[in-house]
This record gives C-alpha cells, structure tokens and sequence, in this order.
C-alpha cells in the first residue's frame, strides 16, 4: 500500500488554495479597473520623473560629488526604465543644463510634477483598498497633501547616502592606489553592489508604499511580504523586459521615432500593474483578517452561501 509522504500531501493542499487565492486577486483587480489605474500611474511616472530626479540632483550636487550622483542614479534609472535609461538621464542632464533658467520660481513647478506619480499612486490604491465591504479609515487632507514629498524626501536621503558610499568609496581607492601602486582588490563601489542597493531600495520603497499609501491600515508584515513579493517580480518582469526589447521587439517599427516614448511608458505601465497587483494581495489578506477566515477562504462566497 503506497503512503504519500507529509511534504508531497502538503504540496496536493497547498496548491488549489494558492490557486484559487490567486485568481481571486485577479479577479477583485479586475474588478477595481487595475489595467486603467495602472496606466494612469504609469503616465504620471512618466510625467514625474525627469523633474523629481532633477530636483534632486540640483538640491544633493551642493552636497555631493554631482558625477557620482549621476553614477548612482542612472542605476536607478535602469530599474524604472530598463530598455531605455539612458533617454531619462539625458533630459535629466539636459534640465540640469538649465539649472540657472529654472531659477527660484521653477522650483515649486519642479516639485508640483514631482508628486503627481505619488498623488495618481494614492488615488489608485483607494480604489485597490476601498472594496465595497471595506472599512473606511478617515485620513486627514493635510497628510496626503504631505505625503508625497514625504516620500520625496525620503527617496533623496536614499540617494544622498548611496552617492556618498560611492564617493567614500572611489576616495579610499585614489588613496590606496597613491600609496600602494595598484588599485584595490574592490575599487569603488561595482556594478553588482549598486545593482543590490537599489533593490533594497525598490524593495524598501515598495513596502513602504504598502504600509503608508493606503487610507486603511495595513499590517506592517503584510505590506513588507507584498513588497518582497513585488520587487522579485518587477525584477524579474525587467529582465525579460531588457531582453525583449534589445531581441525581439518590433517597436521600432511599428512607432518609428515614438518609439523610445512608447517603450518607456510600457515599461513604466508595467511596474505599475505590478505594484498595484501586490496591493491587491495585500487588500485580500486584509480582508480575510477583519473576517477572522483563512486566507485560503473567499468570505465573499462564504457570506453568500449563509445567506442563501
């Protein structure tokens, strides 16, 4: 008589119940128009990028080495626009090159197109978050008119502290080569460590996105699991991303000189279905905790079956 082992039954268990907890998401983002929302996200990243990343190159160059800084954040621009970086930093550098015409008065224009991602990011998670049996959590208006440069604040302290390792870095290494001859085993601060740097970022930034966003209160171990879980996936939808459109895209020649545009929005409209994807996990589990029902279970059915 043949026994199946605890892990194989386990795994039997375990599987219709991911599956179906899965397509339940799906379905509730559906629901909440996550495609639209995701493409107003989307655009208005697009629409942020350029002046948040030069504001904040403009504000840290009084600080840090403005070379590294520009090191450090075509990085990052590699991890929100992977085919196309390259097109953000030259408006970056291009705004830069205009720092004395933007003037004190630019400034407040600056950060006004800086914050739309994070206004249309807010709105969006509402919707994500405001299921029709949801409770409501009152928020005041002074707190999401803050909230974004918040963020923005947070995000330059990033920036800031990963351009000065790269600068302490790249110092320790001039000093080791004048007085040793040869450059260190580990000159600077490589390609890779960056690269790991800013996933903790993403991965910080998302999770915390998840925690302080929403207008209900999310568990603090919830929002850092869907921002776990959102990080590997856009890491690796933005590998195959790099791929595609260096392989096998026809972009080119369906858009012609709007391609590069049209590449760059998609790419962005894709980490935004990402990002509100994990919010909606986050909303499910949510859910079923207020219930007091596994996370396995639709409470919405089982309210329907009690009733009928």
């Amino acid at each position: 008589m043949l026994r199946h082992s605890p892990s194989r039954h386990l795994l039997f268990t375990q599987l219709p119940r991911v599956a179906g907890f899965l397509w339940r998401v799906l379905i509730a983002f559906l629901r909440n128009r996550g495609i639209l929302l995701a493409g107003g996200v989307g655009y208005n990243i697009l629409l942020s990028i350029v002046p948040l990343f030069a504001l904040l190159v403009v504000l840290l160059a009084r600080v840090v080495d403005e070379t590294h800084l520009l090191e450090v954040l075509s990085v990052q621009a590699q991890h929100l626009a992977p085919a196309h970086a390259e097109v953000l930093l030259e408006a970056v550098r291009a705004l830069l090159d205009t720092r004395e015409v933007i003037g004190i008065l630019g400034f407040p224009i600056l950060l006004l197109f800086s914050s739309f991602a994070f206004r249309m990011l807010e709105d969006a998670l509402a919707i994500i978050f405001h299921a029709p049996d949801t409770h409501h959590q009152g928020r005041s208006a002074w707190v999401s008119v803050l909230l974004p440069y918040a963020f923005m604040v947070v995000l330059g302290a990033g920036l800031m502290a990963l351009t000065l390792l790269v600068t302490l870095a790249s110092s320790l290494n001039a000093l080791w080569l004048a007085l040793v001859g040869r450059e260190m085993p580990f000159a600077g601060l490589s390609g890779p460590a960056l690269n790991l740097a800013s996933f903790i970022g993403v991965f910080l930034l998302f999770s915390a996105i998840y925690k302080v966003l929403p207008v209900v209160k999310v568990a603090l171990r919830r929002a850092v699991i869907g921002g776990l879980v959102a990080t590997l996936l856009w890491e690796g939808v933005r590998l195959l991303l790099v791929y595609y459109f260096a392989n096998i895209s026809f972009v080119n020649v369906v858009y012609g000189s709007l391609a590069t545009l049209i590449v760059v929005l998609l790419s962005l409209e894709i980490g935004a279905i990402i990002l509100l994807l994990g919010a909606q996990v986050i909303a499910e589990l949510e859910h079923n905790a207020r219930r007091g029902v596994p996370w396995y279970i639709d409470p919405r059915r089982q309210a329907v079956t009690h009733v009928d």
